[in-house]
């Protein structure tokens, strides 16, 4: 379950915000979507950075933008990495959110600690008794 590569259980398509958003524009998306972190790209769907609900909170600024507060220095994956790998990232690092790049930097997903547990308990538990609705989905 470990051995199979991240791409197996990644979020495509993640939810998304551009260099040149503000932060009062993505304060009240990450509020509206329940999300602590959000990927940053680039017109090219290039990765640049990550938006945290730290950094916002730290930003003095409302209308600062998401290129000057974002967190540049991010920890990435590759599709083709195993899940082991995310789960010891998560451990060793304790990130919430890894993005997943291909060889380009661009972004293909991300992949969460609560995916790894997800995808962990579904393979010893296939047919969940409590909170099965959640978790099949």
């Amino acid at each position: 379950m470990l051995n199979e590569q991240v791409r197996t259980i990644m979020r495509s398509n993640p939810l998304v915000v551009s260099p040149g958003n503000t932060v009062e524009e993505v304060s009240k998306l990450m509020i509206k979507k329940r999300l602590q972190q959000l990927p940053v790209v680039d017109e090219e769907n290039k990765l640049v950075g990550l938006i945290t609900s730290y950094d916002i909170w730290r930003s003095p600024k409302k209308k600062q933008k998401v290129k000057d507060i974002m967190t540049t220095g991010i920890l990435k994956i590759s599709p083709k990495d195993k899940v082991g790998t995310a789960a010891e990232l998560f451990i060793d690092k304790r990130f919430k959110t890894i993005p997943v790049v291909n060889l380009k930097n661009e972004l293909k997903g991300v992949i969460t600690a609560f995916d790894v547990i997800k995808h962990c308990y579904k393979k010893e538990y296939p047919n969940p008794i409590l909170y099965k609705k959640e978790l099949l989905k």
